[in-house]
């Protein structure tokens, strides 16, 4: 059975009334949310960031890309574990950005090497969605 994805579909109207092109990340505020998210999704990619961190924010267009370049079904999402402090230690948040790959609800993979370009991490996402 195949679940729909959790980015924002193509063309969709934001609250300006503009229309956004692409899968768009999903912000997620808690353990509960990202439970929810990932369990919805047959491959799910979370991004750990806090704000001020400017390597975090020059991946927020590349996280966009990967999720409309990547060959499995990917929903993409994004959390700030400093919105729920529990969550550095259950996903070892030890710098950010981190990225956690889920398959079927489980973390399969984990990267935190700073910037990555979004063919890099498109690749990775194939490698181990797979």
């Amino acid at each position: 059975m195949r679940m729909e994805s959790n980015t924002v579909p193509n063309e969709v109207e934001t609250t300006d009334g503009e229309s956004s092109g692409g899968k768009r990340p999903v912000s997620l505020s808690d353990a509960d949310a990202i439970d929810a998210f990932v369990a919805d999704a047959d491959a799910a990619l979370v991004e750990f960031y806090t704000d001020g961190c400017g390597i975090c924010a020059s991946m927020e267009p590349v996280i966009g890309n990967v999720a409309r370049g990547a060959d499995a079904d990917l929903a993409v999402g994004t959390v700030n574990p400093r919105d729920d402090p529990p969550l550095v230690e259950r996903f070892d948040v030890r710098s950010v950005p981190l990225f956690v790959l889920f398959v079927d609800g489980e973390p399969v993979a984990r990267r935190a090497d700073g910037f990555i370009s979004g063919d890099d991490l498109t690749a990775w996402v194939d490698e181990h969605a797979a």
